[in-house]
């Protein structure tokens, strides 16, 4: 999907830095990392996305006149970096999990290789499209799983922080599960099919409900799904979708696809309504509901046995509002010069803000006996894992050990830049979507259980761990 301008979206910093490698004569190749270090909502995984667009907007970065009129306003910058900026192009080479894929925290997600004036520009926009869309594509997940099995809508646009989130939240919501989009633009853009039919304005619109159901059955036979609770669910809503269902669509041999309820007790009005549309011969009507909808309502409904069908979910899926962060960074990890590799690691007082030094990659073991993943390794890119047997080891607590046999091995990156051309072909969202769902597929129940979730493993390998606390002693 094309996007606007975005080569200024960058935080001021990333300019002051890059001008000053430039000035300086900084040649560094750099490796930075994108990771995460918090599961929302508490959670036992996360879905990557956001993908697409980080790639489209390195394909297309560049600065032009107007942009290097404004950096030279600014007063800082030398005229040598500014003519730099007007003929950029990116240069380097990229890794990257791709979208759909469960991740964890410290993984690196996204590896970045380029000269130091580069890779610093790009931080902003990778992160913001990293932490949203990932941010999101969880939060649909963890709803469609509550839904067990029934249809989960995003109905968020009107919600979301903005008309980007609205279009690339929905996309993220289909990546972790969702069916459909009421955001058309993005229904469009990504060829994903587009959900909803009508607002209670429409029935207060007519004189009564019951023209207001009998107009819109006329012009969409055959996609009659009536919003019920405009004034009285059970005493006028569903009385008159059952005239309409009689009168209208019966005499055409046609079935009314649903009712949907967006107001009141959700589970004892899914009861009342069901039993009703069964007794007037309508078993195969679905029941929609919606209305502030998340994991833990939809989680309460199902426990109550309500009739629910499907569910449309609005503000909490598009703006994650339990948890509206997803905490991505973007780290120096290490530096080359002279095609040998130095490691470089953030430390701090706060023991979870400490980098894994290096050049790097994530590796997935997976159990030959039952497909299930048992445990990732973040090792240094070099590695090489033996075939029959690998211990892996707690990097906080070091005598928590556990041997890994009759497994088999995938590496998560994959390259996706060499040499600033892009030589990965972006799957389409529904591939993308189809993919999540075999990923979650792999990752065992306990894991992805709403409440005090089982812990994944994510240990460092032996040499890895070595390397980083050498440079902690030091």
């Amino acid at each position: 999907m094309k996007q606007d301008k975005f080569e200024l979206l960058a935080d001021f910093y990333e300019f002051t830095m890059s001008n000053g490698y430039f000035v300086k004569g900084n040649t560094d190749i750099a490796y930075f990392d994108v990771f995460f270090r918090k599961i929302p909502d508490k959670g036992g995984y996360a879905i990557n996305a956001g993908l697409e667009q980080i790639i489209e907007f390195i394909q297309n970065l560049s600065f032009d006149k107007e942009d290097i009129k404004y950096l030279r306003s600014q007063k800082i910058f030398s005229e040598e970096y500014l003519e730099y900026l007007s003929n950029f192009k990116f240069t380097g080479d990229i890794w990257a999990i791709p979208e759909g894929t469960v991740i964890f925290p410290y993984e690196p997600i996204i590896t970045v290789k380029a000269p130091i004036v580069e890779a610093q520009l790009l931080e902003t926009f990778l992160l913001a499209m990293f932490n949203h869309e990932s941010l999101i594509a969880t939060k649909s997940a963890r709803i469609v799983r509550a839904a067990k099995g029934r249809p989960v809508m995003e109905f968020g646009a009107r919600r979301a922080h903005g008309t980007s989130a609205a279009i690339f939240g929905a996309r993220a919501a289909i990546i972790g599960g969702a069916v459909g989009t009421s955001c058309t633009l993005t229904a469009k853009e990504f060829d994903v099919p587009a959900s909803g039919t009508m607002a209670h304005s429409w029935i207060q619109s007519f004189d009564n409900e019951y023209e207001a159901f009998k107009a819109y059955a006329e012009l969409y036979p055959h996609g009659c799904t009536f919003l019920i609770d405009t004034y009285d669910t059970l005493k006028s809503g569903l009385p008159n979708a059952i005239k309409v269902f009689d009168e209208v669509l019966k005499p055409q041999g046609i079935r009314p696809v649903a009712v949907r309820l967006d107001s009141g007790d959700l589970a004892y009005l899914s009861k009342e309504v069901r039993k009703i549309l069964d007794d007037a011969g309508y078993p195969d009507c679905k029941i929609c509901v919606t209305n502030s909808l998340d994991e833990f309502l939809i989680t309460s409904l199902l426990e109550q046995d309500a009739k629910v069908d499907s569910f449309g979910v609005g503000e909490n899926l598009i703006t994650a509002k339990s948890d509206a962060v997803f905490g991505g960074v973007y780290k120096l990890v290490a530096l080359e010069r002279d095609g040998k590799i130095i490691p470089k690691i953030k430390i701090s007082e706060n023991v979870e803000k400490i980098t894994n030094p290096s050049f790097k990659k994530v590796c997935r073991f997976y159990s030959k006996e039952t497909g299930y993943a048992l445990a990732d390794v973040v090792m240094l890119k070099d590695e090489v894992v033996p075939e029959n047997e690998y211990e892996i080891f707690d990097e906080h607590s070091t005598w928590k050990k556990k041997k890994l046999n009759n497994y088999y091995v995938r590496e998560l990156q994959e390259k996706i830049f060499e040499n600033g051309k892009l030589i990965y072909k972006s799957p389409s969202l529904k591939e993308i979507a189809e993919y999540c769902k075999k990923e979650l597929s792999s990752i065992w129940d306990e894991v992805k259980r709403l409440n005090n979730p089982q812990k994944y493993y994510v240990d460092l390998s032996q040499k890895l761990y070595d390397l980083k606390h050498s440079m902690l002693n030091k």
